[in-house]
């Protein structure tokens, strides 16, 4: 019961961090490893109890999503399938041991990839030049890392928009939720067929999720930004920090 009551928390926090500003996955995947379950059947299970939420955010961008004309909409949710797909093989083929020892590293890097995210956006936009809007060659190796390792997606396909000349943040923000629920989808898919999905923990932590996504939110943005992105730097860098001592001391 504390480790179901920890991932209903966990999930709670996730999916209100998510809603406002990202950052979930770095307290919902620790709290599945903390809970027993092994780093990729703990990754593939962040993935797909996020699930929920992202066609929860989708529903709720739909107005913005339908202003992108529907060939582009369909033509990169096929791309984000493809990407998500051989990201989500790859995670499968890892042994729970490899997988550990580069977890801290992703950890690192999407905690330096989420504090960057401001900069990251603004350097996209004056730097676009040569990247071909809504092309796939931009947009795969995104998908490859998000079907293998979901920290700072968000940030990532934000600032990739922005190389592809957006500038509607609403209809960034719709678009990155409707490709980030097409990638939890075909990685759903893939993780089930391969056994690595822990169900039960999966079922309390989607449940924590949905109500972080719908009820949270407002109590988060309360929080003035500038604070919650510091408070999830903070966990951030402290779980890529734990991660390094167990990886150093083979727990």
């Amino acid at each position: 019961m504390t480790d179901y009551l920890l991932l209903l928390v966990s999930g709670f926090l996730g999916g209100m961090l998510n809603a406002v500003a990202g950052g979930g996955t770095f307290i919902t995947f620790p709290a599945l490893v903390f809970t027993g379950v092994p780093v990729v059947a703990a990754n593939a299970t962040t993935t797909v109890a996020a699930l929920p939420g992202y066609l929860a955010a989708a529903l709720g961008f739909r107005d913005e999503i339908t202003r992108i004309p529907r060939d582009i909409i369909l033509r990169l949710t096929l791309w984000t399938f493809a990407g998500g797909a051989v990201g989500s093989a790859l995670l499968l083929v890892s042994s729970n041991e490899t997988f550990a020892a580069i977890v801290p590293f992703l950890l690192l890097a999407a905690t330096l990839i989420f504090l960057a995210g401001p900069r990251l956006r603004a350097w996209a936009s004056r730097f676009r030049g040569g990247v071909t809007a809504f092309g796939a060659a931009s947009l795969l190796p995104v998908a490859i890392y998000g079907g293998y390792f979901n920290g700072g997606l968000g940030i990532v396909l934000l600032a990739l928009f922005s190389l592809w000349g957006m500038t509607d943040i609403h209809t960034m923000n719709g678009l990155k939720t409707w490709l980030s629920f097409a990638l939890a989808v075909i990685s759903f898919a893939i993780f089930a067929a391969g056994g690595q999905v822990a169900w039960w923990p999966c079922l309390v932590m989607s449940l924590g999720t949905v109500a972080g996504g719908l009820g949270g939110a407002p109590v988060a943005r309360r929080i003035p930004v500038p604070v919650l992105r510091g408070l999830i730097a903070v966990v951030g860098f402290g779980m890529t920090a734990l991660f390094f001592w167990r990886l150093i001391n083979g727990a």
